[in-house]
């Protein structure tokens, strides 16, 4: 086994700042593009012809990205190996008539994304971020990441019962943020705020895609600081690791031996059914049409799909010491052991014993230390992008990632040592 990898605080420096640079799935992929272009990617128009030349690419579409390096050597029916991750997270998103209010008090109306535990979006200092679309149809990101909304908790004077009977929330009546006071409500205000906020002229804005997010910022905690905090860990953990590894992976170009590739999709959190999710046509489009640029048939399609491997990077369950009996008695993941691989013989995960193999040996080559995960058989087990994946496209899938606290909280908690441990890992999977 190689040398344990040697831990870098600066790498989970730098996912706090991508964290809370990234509020929403419009500006994760913003954040993602940027930091692929300073490494020498460019961007390709799903419109344009494609060329077969060597070199990083990459395509965004809404929420999602795809990105690959193509060896100066690549043949037509060079496999790939992928990282496959999503970049929303459970939250609070505005209706299409956002302006609402009772008794004196100015409310944004929101609808509840994913499966978010309601009460950690309670009594939080709440900013809005998101995408505006204008009458041309272009669109521009907007974040105020400042206090501006709150969903205030009934005092308990008023809810006498609720410590004896648990918090019982009504996603319709109990969730509505409020921003202000007034009586005079009227359609357009949210819009309007919004779009002073981003410089736009008045009525510029013929539509939106907004959400609310905690402005706390990632913060390490723990005696040795070897814990942190922050929004959005699940899943945007994986991304900053998996866009890591794929700038690591292009630097060694000519050693490539397969074609490094990382998915970010959308709309995990809801079941992934979009232009933008992974069980749209993104990747496989992608894929394919980087096969057919570089002069390849259908028959190298086949054959290059045929030798793939993906990995499905989303964050797992740690043990959780006040709860440990909700686990699987022998599969207790802990933070700072590394990364997990995550099984179901259900195939709510796509790992088999061969995906365990290819992933066990880019940890042996990163010097990496790996766990395992499988749920409690009497409890219900998540999904991922992993079978989703593997059954779309006949790619080999390996479901993995990183275990976490509160996971689907406003605020989640990881080891401070594990999204370094898991970038080392993906880039060995990646440069095989």
């Amino acid at each position: 086994m190689s040398a344990p990898v040697r831990f870098d605080r600066g790498h989970t420096d730098d996912l706090m700042s991508f964290l809370t640079a990234s509020p929403t799935p419009y500006h994760a992929v913003a954040n993602t593009a940027e930091r692929l272009e300073k490494a020498g990617f460019r961007q390709v128009a799903e419109t344009d012809a494609w060329d077969g030349s060597s070199g990083g690419r990459y395509v965004l579409r809404g929420g999602a990205v795809v990105a690959w390096y193509v060896p100066e050597d690549a043949a037509p029916h060079t496999p790939y190996r992928i990282v496959g991750a999503h970049t929303d997270s459970p939250n609070l998103r505005v209706k299409p008539r956002p302006d609402s209010g009772a008794h004196g008090w100015r409310q944004v109306a929101v609808e509840v994304y994913g499966g978010p535990l309601l009460n950690s979006w309670l009594d939080r200092d709440l900013g809005l971020a998101g995408r505006l679309t204008l009458r041309d149809g272009s669109t521009v990101l907007v974040d105020v990441a400042r206090p501006l909304l709150r969903v205030p908790q009934l005092a308990i004077h008023l809810d006498r019962n609720v410590t004896a009977d648990g918090l019982k929330l009504d996603k319709q009546r109990h969730l509505q943020p409020v921003w202000g006071l007034g009586d005079d409500l009227r359609d357009g205000d949210l819009i309007a705020f919004l779009e002073e906020e981003a410089r736009l002229a008045p009525g510029s804005v013929a539509g939106w895609d907004l959400m609310v997010h905690p402005v706390e910022a990632p913060a390490y905690l723990g005696r040795h600081r070897e814990l942190v905090a922050g929004p959005r860990m699940d899943n945007l953990l994986s991304v900053h690791a998996g866009t890591a590894a794929l700038v690591a992976a292009a630097t060694c170009g000519a050693r490539l031996t397969r074609i490094p590739v990382l998915a970010a999709f959308d709309h995990e959190e809801n079941g992934s059914q979009s232009d933008t999710g992974a069980d749209g046509p993104l990747l496989g489009t992608v894929l394919e049409r980087s096969v057919f640029a570089r002069g390849g048939s259908y028959e190298d399609r086949a054959r290059s799909f045929a030798g793939t491997v993906c990995l499905s990077s989303d964050t797992g369950h740690a043990v959780h010491p006040n709860y440990a009996e909700r686990h699987d008695p022998t599969h207790h993941p802990r933070v700072n052991g590394g990364p997990i691989i995550k099984v179901n013989v259900n195939n709510r995960y796509a790992t088999d014993g061969s995906g365990r193999a290819v992933f066990a040996a880019a940890c042996e080559r990163a010097g990496v230390p790996f766990q395992s995960f499988v749920s409690n058989n009497s409890m219900p087990c998540g999904t991922t992008i992993g079978p989703i994946t593997a059954a779309r496209h006949g790619i080999s899938t390996v479901d993995i990632g990183v275990a976490i606290l509160s996971m689907h909280s406003a605020r989640e908690l990881c080891g401070a040592d594990d999204p370094f441990l898991l970038a080392n890992a993906l880039t060995a999977f990646l440069e095989d």
